[in-house]
Order: structure tokens, then sequence, then C-alpha cells
């Protein structure tokens, strides 16, 4: 239908349609501890159901081909522009971030702007021989259907981000949300489905037994996960009997060096949000800074300078940019960190002391300077508002302590001299490595992890072509 016929746009009617028929569990906000809703608890039976549908519906979406498939993509996209209020003060409240900012009503609108651009991208036939000896086309054919796992700290993006490029393929898809935020990914699926046709896109919200399942599952043909670097491992042993297909994003601890030639004040806001982008609890987030000593002192107090400015609180306020950590857990995670670092000698330049008597996982915007190379908060994937910042003399130790984890998402160079910071940029060990910014990351231009931070590609025709069967066809 077309967007203006959409029924679901308000925040009370998206609630509406999530609601439970069954067993239930109570989401709260991580920034008031207030009941957002009930979510629903399924099953294994409701999974097993759900990829029997899929697997029933596939043929049939399979068959509109290219043309059928992009147009009801673009008409899924016109639906969540005319939900976009709605979905994004749901994710304010489940999630915590705020409205504004590059946060929830960021997020929904980039996920209306990647639904459009995986319908927008072609993928003709490769020809790869074309001879008197014959000629050889390479094809991409659907898989079939595709089981998605996704995590809490960006709910919507991140579903898009798996299921559009999935069913622009022809397949169907099986999603299981993070326990956190079930409520953003099943109120988005059910903007979605009121223009995909029945089945395509199944929403399963349960436990680890559901997500277990669903990675093992012999009629699921690929599985796209992103989340921990161990939850990755674990869902790469379950795919063996059946030779699944993998998508991995995994875990990131993104390093930035700041070259000696930068300029402080100017490059200070993009290293700010570069760290502190949703909180600090992004996977392609720089968690490590190395600034060389001419300029280390310059660079941490324009940071500072930045950060300060920054409001924190209640995501609903309009005037906040930085929300509360999503769960206690994660909470927790960051002040030991912290804690950890502060007595062993490193130096809090900001924050680092959370207000005891305030509802919700508010932890300040915090620098961390003067600190070891091998202090957790630096060894370890703070996923948190929490910066460390190394001190280094020369390049070639920055480049040495940035590769020397093992794990390799993104990370960034920071200079004046765009040829000296190409240089360094070629000796990182990242998926992707950015000029003066980091974690920008565009529909067009494929984006994945090495080392240990995964495999498989996502965005653009190469993340397509990862959600299709190769085929060569020769004659």
């Amino acid at each position: 239908m077309p967007a203006s016929e959409s029924s679901l746009t308000s925040y009370a009617d998206l609630l509406a349609a999530v609601a439970p028929a069954g067993d239930s569990r109570p989401i709260l906000d991580p920034a008031t501890g207030e009941l957002v809703a009930e979510a629903p608890v399924h099953t294994v039976d409701d999974l097993e159901k759900a990829v029997a549908t899929a697997r029933a519906a596939q043929p049939s979406w399979a068959g509109l081909g290219h043309p059928g498939r992009r147009e009801a993509l673009n008409r899924a996209a016109d639906a969540i522009d005319a939900a976009a209020e709605g979905l994004a003060e749901l994710l304010s409240r489940e999630q915590g971030k705020p409205l504004n900012g590059p946060n929830a009503r960021f997020e929904v609108g980039g996920a209306a702007a990647w639904l459009r651009a995986a319908a927008s991208f072609d993928l003709e036939p490769e020809v790869l021989v074309d001879d008197d000896g014959g000629r050889a086309e390479l094809h991409y054919r659907p898989l079939g259907v595709v089981g998605a796992i996704g995590p809490w700290n960006w709910p919507m993006m991140i579903s898009i981000w798996q299921l559009a490029p999935a069913l622009r393929m022809g397949n169907t898809v099986v999603m299981k949300p993070s326990e956190y935020t079930p409520l953003s990914v099943l109120a988005l699926a059910a903007v979605l489905n009121q223009v995909l046709p029945a089945d395509v896109l199944h929403v399963v919200s349960g436990g680890r037994d559901v997500g277990e399942t669903l990675a093992a599952h012999p009629d699921v043909d690929k599985i796209m996960f992103t989340g921990s670097t161990a939850t990755g491992k674990a869902i790469i042993r379950s795919s063996a009997d059946t030779v699944k297909r993998l998508t991995l994003e995994l875990g990131g601890n993104d390093a930035g060096i700041v070259l000696p030639d930068a300029d402080p004040q100017a490059i200070a806001e993009g290293l700010f949000w570069g760290a502190f982008i949703n909180t600090g609890q992004t996977c392609a987030a720089m968690k490590r800074l190395y600034v060389h000593e001419d300029i280390y002192d310059d660079v941490v107090t324009s940071l500072a300078e930045v950060a300060k400015t920054m409001p924190m609180g209640v995501g609903l306020d309009e005037n906040n940019v930085l929300g509360p950590l999503q769960n206690k857990a994660q909470y927790d995670i960051v002040a030991q960190l912290v804690d950890a670092a502060r007595d062993a000698g490193a130096r809090i330049v900001l924050g680092g002391n959370p207000e005891q008597d305030q509802p919700g996982y508010f932890y300040p915007a915090t620098l961390v300077a003067d600190i070891d190379n091998d202090n957790p908060l630096v060894a370890r994937e703070q996923f948190g508002p929490a910066l460390p910042i190394i001190r280094y003399s020369t390049v070639d130790e920055a480049v040495e302590m940035a590769n020397g984890l093992d794990v390799g998402l993104g990370a960034s160079v920071w200079s004046s001299d765009k040829d000296a910071a190409l240089e360094v940029a070629a000796r990182m060990s990242a998926g992707t490595v950015w000029i003066n910014k980091h974690g920008s990351v565009d529909p067009r231009v494929p984006f994945g992890g090495a080392k240990q931070s995964g495999y498989g590609l996502e965005f653009g025709v190469e993340g397509l072509k990862h959600l299709g069967a190769p085929q060569v066809i020769s004659y």
C-alpha cells in the first residue's frame, strides 16, 4: 500500500501492533527505569513455524524478480518514513538513545535510506569469458531462508542492514532480535510487513535457545550476525553441520592514530563523535586513541572542551545528544574498566564519576589520559562512553600498538597531510580505515572486519553478492 495508507504511524499504534498474545516480559526504559511495554516471549516452536512459513513463501518472492522486489523495498522505505516519529520515540524509550544528534531519528532515517539503496543497486551477470571458445557468465541466485541475529545498540538500523540485501536478492528472512531491544525490531517489522508480501519477513523474539536453534537450523541457508566475537564463534560451530553460509560482524576495539601534523582544534569534534556516537555503544566506534607526544596535551585539551558541551540525559528531551548505557551489565563493564584505569594511575581528564542518586544507567562522557597501552581499558572493548588516550613517540610505535589486538573492524588516521595519512592507513590491520573521520558508513561502500572482527561483507553490490549463491553458466 502507499505510505499514505499506512495504518502504523504513531507510537501508540506501534505498541499495539507488537503487543504479546501469549507469554511476555517487561521492557524497561534504561534512562528512567519505567515500563516501556511488555514484549512477547517466543519459543523454539514459534521459530520452527516461522522458518517453515518463510521457506514456503520464498519461491514466490524470488519469482517477482529484481524489479518486483525493488518496488516492494521502496514501498517499505516509504512506510518507514510515514512511521518515522513513532519509531524514533519507541527506539529512544527502549534503547535509551536521544531523539536528536546521530541517534534515534538519525537511525530511523538511515533505515529508510538503506532500504532504498539496497533496492537501487544493479546486479547484472558478470561475463567471465566471451571468445571463440565459448562464453561463461557469473550469476547470483537466492539462497533461500536467511536467519538474522541482531544486537541492542542499533537495533533498527542493523536489522535493515541484514534484511534489506537478503530480501533484495530473493531470500526470505527470519530475525531474532536482542532480548534487550525486541520492541524496536518487532515494530520495524510490523511497519515493513504492511507492504511486503505475506511471510517473507518474520521476527521471533525469544531467548538464547531460539538463537541457537536458528543458527543450527537445517532449513536456514545463511546466518547474518552482528555482536560479540565469542557469540560469533559459537555460531560458526553451530553452523558447521549444515555448512551454512555466514556473514559475521563481530567485536571491534577500533584504534585511531593522530599524526604529529594534525590540528588539535580542527579534529576535536570529529574525534569526539568517532568515539562517542551512540554514547560509545557502536561496534565501529573509536575505542582507543593514539596521539603523538608533540601534540598530546593539546589534543586532550581540545577533545575535553568539545566533550563538555555535549548534554547527556533522557532521550525524549530534545536537548540531549548522549543517553544512558542500554543495560546494567554494560554499565558495570564501563565503570569497572574506568575505575581500574584510575587505580592504575591513569589520569581522568573528564567524567569518571557517575551520579549515584539518579535513575537510569548514565555514565558520563569520560576521557582517560596518561594510560598504558596494556591497561584493560585499552585492551578490552569497553563499548561505552570512556575513551583512553595513549601517548606515542614514533609512527611505527603507534601502528604496532594499534595492530596489536586480535580484532580489526575499523581504524582511523588523523592528519593535515593526506599522503602521510594514506601511508599509515595502508599499514593498519582493519577492514575499513577512515581518514580524518571514524565510523562513517555508506550503503554503497562494502563494510566488513579483519582478524577476529568477523568475515563477509555488507553494503553495496558486494553485500548483495554475499546474500546470493554464485552460479556459473558456461556455453
